[in-house]
């Protein structure tokens, strides 16, 4: 593994501060443990013996996925074109039922590998089998915030109960700590999957799990209108139900948020919660489309995830930060709502302020050296010496494609498009095998 000290030149850096500042000419400077040392323009730059690394293109942090469930990746394509109940239940757990430890790794290999050429350096993973997902993200070199999956419903009986799951990870954040590995690139929080699948003394007791060690609680929440029906029924809302049970106090990620009322919001408002934005599931799920800009406006920090890649199919926060504008704009007949600046900044920036993170997600002194290397020369930029262009045709009309190197905690894990780590034909390989062994 080698880190810097390294200081990196390129024409433009986008810090992806609060205002989304362009600094032209500028300097990144890395120190020996992986975190950002320095950034600004090259002629403000202090003295350093550090190695130059020139960059003919743009450098901006790695994107954040809020929320994924990427070993999914061997099940892509199944039940395709089926709404969300029917594919979860008639679909998904009965082929998930099939997977165990190696396939996970496979998963998650191929899919960390996916994340990473496009530009995206944490993901917020809801699985099982942590040990494999814990070494296929160390073994590719990317950064992930996982919450195992704490789920009581049929069928997933074979992984234990509740109670066994939720008290694996109290254990293994009580013997490790919440962050492990070489540039704290793994952190450990809590996956209960929903107030449909676990009942409602679950959803105290992870809470409070949760709470007494300071993790991430990461939940599925009103994703579609027939998952729930029995506690919209007894309580009103979703959120209700985990306000009344005490659920919604400290670090509470909530997936989806799709069916939500204003009561909904204020309450997610007044309790911090933040939410994981993932149109493009929910549209191809036909799930609906939540109410970004009103979770905005209330002060609801909203980050962008993709779902898993069964569900969402692609792995791409780019794509997922231009459906968000589009379908905001649709729904609002505003024309302006989530502007470019405010996209780049939901898939970096504002991610990690959603997951609870202040050391990744922007390039600033103290944060981890989580870096992306963009190409200039694309035809997307045509005029990229204007800097409200630059950011409109880097959101709008580039994206993924243009992602050419990146770096994690300062480790470059990432070479023109390829894999610095592994090889990705023989991650690709392993994946297709297991999908064949499922079909």
């Amino acid at each position: 593994m080698t880190v810097g000290p390294v200081r990196f030149t390129a024409p433009v850096v986008l810090p992806c501060d609060q205002g989304c500042s362009v600094l032209r000419d500028a300097v990144v400077d890395v120190d020996a443990s992986g975190r950002i040392e320095w950034v600004g323009r090259r002629s403000d730059a202090p003295e350093s013996a550090a190695p130059v690394q020139a960059l003919p293109g743009m450098l901006l942090p790695g994107l954040i996925n809020t929320h994924a469930h990427t070993p999914m990746i061997v099940l892509r394509g199944l039940g395709g074109d089926l709404p969300l109940m029917r594919w979860l239940q008639d679909v998904m757990w009965p082929a998930e039922g099939k997977l165990a430890g190696p396939e996970v790794h496979a998963g998650m290999t191929a899919g960390c590998i996916e994340l990473l050429r496009t530009g995206c350096t944490t993901s917020v993973e809801m699985y099982f089998f942590s040990d494999a997902v814990i070494d296929a993200v160390t073994a590719v070199g990317s950064r992930v915030v996982l919450t195992p999956g704490i789920i009581a419903a049929p069928g997933w009986e074979r992984l234990g109960t509740w109670q066994e799951m939720r008290d694996d990870i109290s254990a293994r954040i009580d013997a490790g700590g919440l962050h492990s590995g070489p540039g704290e690139r793994i952190e450990l929080g809590y996956g209960p999957h929903g107030a449909y699948t676990l009942p409602e003394e679950a959803l105290a007791s992870v809470a409070e799990h949760a709470r007494e060690r300071g993790a991430l609680m990461h939940i599925h929440v009103a994703e579609a209108a027939d998952e729930d029906i029995a506690q919209r029924a007894a309580h009103g809302s979703v959120p209700a139900l985990l306000n009344t049970v005490g659920a919604l106090g400290g670090r509470v990620l909530a997936a989806h948020s799709v069916q939500l009322t204003d009561d909904d919001i204020a309450l997610y408002s007044a309790n911090d919660v933040a939410v994981a934005h993932c149109p493009g599931s929910n549209a191809k799920l036909a799930a609906g489309i939540a109410r970004v800009s009103a979770l905005r406006r209330a002060g609801v920090r909203v980050g962008l995830g993709t779902d898993g890649p069964a569900s969402g199919d692609d792995l791409d926060i780019w794509a997922e930060a231009r459906l968000a504008g589009l379908l905001a704009r649709v729904t609002s007949g505003d024309a302006a709502a989530l502007t470019a600046a405010e996209l780049l900044l939901m898939a970096t920036r504002d991610g990690a302020a959603a997951i609870g993170r202040d050391d990744i997600g922007t390039v600033e002194r103290g944060r981890w050296a989580d870096l992306v290397h963009v190409d200039l020369t694309d035809p997307a930029f045509v005029d990229p010496d204007d800097d409200a262009q630059l950011l409109s045709n880097l959101v709008w009309a580039g994206g993924s494609r243009l992602v050419r190197d990146v770096w994690v905690a300062g480790e470059q894990v990432l070479a023109g498009g390829e894999p610095t780590r592994v090889d990705r034909s023989s991650a690709t390989a392993a994946l297709r095998a297991v999908a064949a062994g499922l079909r």
